[in-house]
C-alpha cells in the first residue's frame, strides 16, 4: 500500500511549493505528480484540442487513472490537484481506496492568492479565487493549512500526520 499526500486547494495556493518541500524533508521518496508538470513538459497542451471542453473528461480520467497506477506499483506519491468537477472526488476515493491516503486542504487568503496569480502570469486573473471560494464547500480533510505560511513548516505537520497512526483519511467520507 502507497501512501498519497493529495494536496488540495485553490490554484496559486501554494501547493507545488508545499510538494517541494514534502520532497526536501521526507525521509523516502515521493513521486511528485501534477497537470502542471505534464503541461510545463509539452507532455500536454490544452490548446491543442479542437474542443477542450468535451475532451477534458477523457483527459483527466487518463490522468487520474495514472496517479493510481503509480500509488499501485508501490510508489508513495504526492498529488497536487483540484477537485473543481462533479464526480471527480469518488472517481479518485474509488481508485485510490487500496491506499493511506492523507487528504491536506490549502487555504490561502484572497489578498495573498491575487499577487501570486498576478506574479505567475500564466493563469486566468480571478481563477484562484473562484477556485477558493468553491473547491473546500462540503469538503472534509485530515488536515488544514495555512497556504501562507512556511512551506517547511507546513511540510512538517504533514510528514508527523502521515507517520502517525491515524483513522481512515477524511477523503473516503
Amino acid at each position: 500500500m502507497a501512501s498519497i499526500v493529495f494536496l488540495h486547494g485553490a490554484s496559486s495556493s501554494g501547493k507545488s511549493t508545499l510538494a517541494a518541500a514534502l520532497r526536501k524533508r521526507a525521509e523516502r521518496p515521493f513521486l511528485h505528480l501534477s497537470i502542471d508538470h505534464l503541461r510545463d513538459s509539452g507532455a500536454w497542451d490544452p490548446s491543442s484540442y479542437l474542443d477542450w471542453r468535451a475532451e477534458r473528461s477523457q483527459f483527466f480520467a487518463g490522468f487520474h487513472s495514472a496517479v493510481a497506477a503509480f500509488a499501485d506499483a508501490g510508489n508513495d506519491t504526492i498529488l497536487e490537484h483540484i477537485l473543481d468537477t462533479a464526480g471527480w472526488h469518488a472517481e479518485l476515493q474509488s481508485l485510490f481506496q487500496e491506499h493511506d491516503v492523507l487528504f491536506v486542504g490549502l487555504f490561502t487568503g484572497v489578498a495573498e492568492l491575487c499577487a501570486r496569480e498576478q506574479a505567475r502570469g500564466d493563469r486566468e486573473i480571478g481563477s484562484a479565487v473562484k477556485d477558493q471560494r468553491s473547491i473546500h464547500q462540503n469538503i472534509q480533510y485530515d488536515i488544514e493549512l495555512d497556504g501562507a505560511a512556511s512551506p517547511d513548516e507546513n511540510a512538517d505537520q504533514v510528514l508527523q500526520l502521515l507517520a502517525s497512526s491515524r483513522p481512515r483519511s477524511a477523503f473516503f467520507t
